[in-house]
């Protein structure tokens, strides 16, 4: 899957190398500089787009970018035994999708596909950069690095170091920006060049971001996002080089909207575990659906009787929920399943959500088994307490043990 993004990707930026971005905010210049020797810092497809575009500048001038030297995390070690080796780091692969088998090859291909000097390092200490010919590094590019780059190695680099953001900054600073959006139904995306802050992530100067409120996205899931902004934050990567604006005196040119509006900042931290745990108390059924169909599936705790012990144990919603047409009114509380159709052959899981909604179940996992329909899930696990009767259709209907937790 990832590679057919990554082919999209870069399709996208060879067919429209000069499509307009939005207006971009970014200050006209006359500076000159060296020929560029730039020491190029990335991990996966957002970053894999803007190497590609520096590199085609490179070829097509070379008087301009003299050379690119790569620099990646290396692989890890993974599995319960330690001998499977898995190309880049696990954390920052999380932060961008949930399912594992759609990694595609990271960076380190691309910088061997291109003949492309390769480092491969976990942390900067003790490191120094390489001379290309013989000369010093003098311009440091970092996009979803996930490393923070020294001030060591930025005050070595003649006009420092530059980062692309798929954010409008400095809204949804943090390494999982794209996530935040789509999850918090933003439906406008831009992309922001700053310059790298020697202590913090995304708090450099902006020096180019695309004109506010930034461009309009119909994208529901981070693969189908991520295909959108990569080519243009490439695209702003090299137009801004091209424009030197790395070269002093520097401009900020941040939105004013953003920074001066009075809407609070909102931060795009890591994806983890927690953010698939449902509060069926707070979260309307709106925003289940959508976390769901950005994070992959969510998951609560619940009681279930094996042995004749209660037991509290995880249930992942394995295939998410269906939306009811009509809410229903047998509930006992948002969060509080019940199974309806005992006397049929087609039984239903539904939950009451916090803002009156009804979300169907069709299959769980519970946890250390398999995902298996809802109702075999219920039967195995004791998820329910029957009624005594349900020789009725007034007793057609059966409760969890608990409330969701």
């Amino acid at each position: 899957m990832r590679s057919i993004i990554q082919s999209r990707v870069w399709k996208t930026w060879v067919a429209f190398p000069f499509r307009p971005l939005a207006y971009p905010r970014r200050h006209a210049s006359n500076k000159s500089s060296d020929p560029l020797r730039i020491l190029f810092c990335g991990s996966e497809d957002f970053s894999i787009a803007s190497l590609r575009a520096v590199n085609e500048e490179r070829r097509s001038n070379s008087d301009f970018i003299a050379s690119i030297d790569v620099v990646c995390r290396p692989p890890k070690r993974v599995g319960r035994s330690l001998k499977a080796i898995r190309e880049g780091s696990p954390s920052e692969r999380e932060a961008l999708y949930h399912d594992t088998e759609s990694l595609q090859v990271p960076i380190s291909a691309v910088a061997k596909e291109l003949s492309l000097p390769l480092h491969q390092i976990d942390t900067f200490t003790g490191w120094n950069p390489p001379t290309p010919q013989g000369k010093n590094i003098n311009l440091i590019i970092a996009v979803s690095f996930g490393l923070l780059v020294p001030s060591r190695i930025l005050n070595g680099a003649t006009y420092g170091g530059l980062n692309v953001h798929p954010s409008m900054l400095p809204d949804f600073r943090g390494p999982a920006p794209l996530h935040h959006v789509l999850l918090s139904g933003d439906k406008y995306i831009g992309i922001s060049l700053q310059t790298l802050h020697p202590s913090k992530f995304d708090y450099g100067e902006i020096l180019a971001q695309t004109e506010y409120p930034g461009f309009e996205h119909l994208c529901s899931t981070v693969p189908q996002l991520l295909a959108t902004v990569a080519p243009k934050g490439a695209e702003m990567l090299v137009k801004s080089l091209q424009d030197r604006v790395y070269v002093p005196p520097t401009q900020h040119v941040g939105s004013p909207q953003i920074e001066d509006g009075g809407r609070p900042l909102r931060h795009a931290p890591k994806i983890t575990p927690e953010d698939r745990h449902i509060d069926w108390d707070t979260w309307t059924a709106d925003r289940i659906l959508r976390t769901h169909q950005v994070l992959g599936p969510l998951w609560n705790t619940t009681q279930t009787l094996l042995a004749d012990q209660i037991h509290e144990k995880r249930v992942i919603w394995a295939a998410g929920f269906r939306k009811a047409q009509d809410p229903m009114h047998i509930f006992p509380e948002s969060g509080h399943p019940i199974v309806r159709g005992l006397l049929s052959k087609t039984k239903s899981l539904c939950i009451r959500t916090c803002d009156g909604h009804t979300l169907f179940v069709d299959q769980v996992k519970i946890e250390g088994g398999a995902t298996c329909l809802a109702w075999h899930a219920i039967q195995r696990y004791g998820m329910v307490s029957l009624p005594s009767d349900i020789s009725s259709a007034e007793h057609d209907f059966a409760l969890f043990r608990a409330k969701l937790r």
